[in-house]
Parts: C-alpha cells; structure tokens; sequence
C-alpha cells in the first residue's frame, strides 16, 4: 500500500478552521453545553468534537458545519432562510457555466 503524502493547505485555509474551531468552542462553551451533548446531537463522536475544536484539518466538512450550526454559530453570516435565496442564484449561475472545465487544444500547422 502507498504511503500517504501530507497534504499542504494554504495559511487563508488554515487560518480560516482556526476561526471556525474558535468561535464553535467559544460558543459551546458559553452555551454551557458538554462537548458529549454536542457530540451526541451532531451524531458524531466526543472525539471528532474535539478535533474540529482543535482545528483538525481531516474533518469533514459536514461534521463542521453540523457542529456550528448546533452551537448557534452562523455560517455566511446570513440567517437560515436567506441561504436559499445565494442556494438560487449559485444554481442559475452554474446553469450558465459550461459542464465541465476543458482546456484548449491548440492545433498544431506543421504544414511547411
């Protein structure tokens, strides 16, 4: 089996799980809730709560996201209902998008 090779993250996408980390501690904390009660309701385990606190670069996003909405953080800084008003206009945007992503061929003359 192939070694695993680290993965590198820009310092934006470290600095940005720190703060995301931070501010869902800061609010389990002042919420008073245990980091068993959040982990139960997120239906995750105690100890992936304390790696997405810690900032853990290999949790999953969803588990993430699940844990700030519970601990009353908000995400995109917008209320619930209004997410689905960016959801629309993010959808009518990639219907105008192309499928896929291709790069050019060049075509080649190499008649002389």
């Amino acid at each position: 089996m192939p070694k695993s090779v680290p993965r590198t993250y820009s310092s934006y996408t470290e600095e940005a799980l720190l703060l995301i980390a931070g501010l869902i501690r800061a609010a389990r904390i002042e919420r008073k809730l245990s980091t068993q009660e959040v982990a139960e309701r997120a239906g995750i385990s105690r100890s992936m709560l304390q790696r997405i606190e810690k900032a853990d670069m290999n949790c999953g996003i969803g588990a993430v996201f699940e844990v700030a909405t519970i601990v009353g953080v908000a995400l995109f800084d917008a209320e619930g209902s209004s997410l689905s008003k960016y959801i629309k206009q993010t959808q009518d945007k990639l219907a105008l998008l192309p499928q896929k992503a291709r790069k050019t061929v060049k075509m080649v003359d190499d008649d002389f």
